[in-house]
């Protein structure tokens, strides 16, 4: 990262781009997924199972980063931000638009503009 983001919607094209691989998204999917049981369990059996929210969250994470999508985590440099993309991702992969989202995202990170990239589909669409 050659600059520090001042704002997640800075943060925001970064983070997906981080995320470019389809298998390091449903492992991070898997990953979030798997909060909410434990979160539930947590409260209707023993408080001691919150422990395993961090293991479950960021373990599955981390590993598609280090084998998957071979890059650091975001989570190492930008902690809330990360945690506040996985959830926009998880939320985004649940409706089924991420891999749209990731196309857009790798085109601003290209310094293409969201008026280039409509101008582009207009030319293709004739």
């Amino acid at each position: 990262m050659s600059t520090p983001y001042t704002s997640f919607t800075e943060f925001w094209p970064f983070y997906v781009c981080e995320h470019s691989k389809a298998t390091t998204r449903r492992w991070h999917f898997f990953g979030t997924a798997t909060l909410f049981p434990l979160l539930i369990l947590s409260v209707t059996y023993s408080f001691y199972l919150l422990l395993l929210l961090p293991l479950s969250g960021y373990g599955f994470a981390w590993y598609s980063h280090y084998f998957v999508e071979k890059n650091r985590p975001a989570t190492f440099s930008y902690p809330l931000w990360s945690l506040l993309g996985d959830f926009k991702m998880f939320g985004l992969m649940c409706r089924r638009k991420m891999d749209a989202e990731v196309l857009r995202c790798e085109n601003i990170m290209i310094g293409k503009t969201l008026e280039d990239i409509t101008l582009e589909e207009d030319i293709d669409g004739m």
